[in-house]
């Protein structure tokens, strides 16, 4: 989640973490981090969590970087402050208005195991979607998990997308 964003729907942000969600940092304002040196990268995480901690009560050790945004700097200030960095491979473009269909549609013969997709809150038709959506991910016989549950924790490397690749794989 974004900090403006926690900002304005505590409410929000509370009932997805009571609902059993896992929230992340997603920076604190949503600015084009590849721009941004070491310290100001660092700020954007940490005031995000600080934002998540305070609603929640426990801190995030995730962060996906806006604009999936990754450089060597990114990279570096997150793991130096002890975050997983992550990215996603499947992109719903909920962002531009489709409709439900229309996301299932680009996901559906691409989808498989393993796969982070990328949705928004506050887009026209995700909301209302994604019930469909998950119905949907399950049908193909595929779990939903938690991004913490899926991400290497260890004996890993970031490459230059943000993508976590396990080190006996590169």
């Amino acid at each position: 989640m974004v900090g403006d964003w926690i900002e304005k729907f505590p409410e929000a942000v509370k009932k997805i973490n009571e609902a059993g969600h896992e929230i992340a940092s997603h920076s604190n304002t949503h600015p084009h981090v590849n721009n941004l040196n070491y310290e100001e990268n660092i700020e954007e995480i940490e005031k995000s969590n600080e934002k998540i901690e305070k609603i929640t009560g426990s801190k995030t050790k995730i962060y996906r970087a806006p604009y999936g945004e990754y450089n060597d700097t990114v990279i570096k200030a997150a793991q130096d402050k002890g975050f997983y960095t992550i990215q996603w491979n499947l992109d719903t473009l909920d962002y531009t208005g489709i409709t439900g269909n229309e996301m299932w549609n680009r996901l559906k013969d691409k989808i498989k195991s393993g796969d982070i997709i990328l949705s928004h809150n506050g887009t026209k038709h995700t909301a209302e979607s994604l019930d469909m959506l998950l119905k949907n991910i399950k049908e193909k016989g595929l779990e939903i998990v938690k991004v913490s549950d899926l991400i290497y924790k260890e004996n890993y490397s970031i490459n230059s997308n943000g993508t976590q690749v396990k080190n006996n794989d590169v």
